[in-house]
């Protein structure tokens, strides 16, 4: 599943967009939980780490400076 995860720096992606962030999220989530679709009982704990990666996966790609690209 994580192998679906795609980079999400330049030069790899130039234009990176919150969607793109959650889903990475999300199938980290789902790989780590194991769970493609949380029970019911479940839900608010997985919908709160994907939440947390999300804004974490920001901050990352916010503070992380590439060598050689273009600002």
């Amino acid at each position: 599943m994580c192998r679906s995860i795609k980079t999400l720096r330049p030069p790899y992606a130039e234009a990176v967009t919150e969607d793109d962030m959650r889903a990475a999220a999300l199938q980290y989530v789902r790989k780590v939980s194991g769970f493609r679709a949380p029970a019911a009982h479940n839900q608010a704990a997985f919908d709160e780490a994907v939440a947390r990666i999300t804004a974490a996966t920001e901050d990352l790609l916010d503070a992380l400076e590439v060598r050689g690209a273009k600002s």
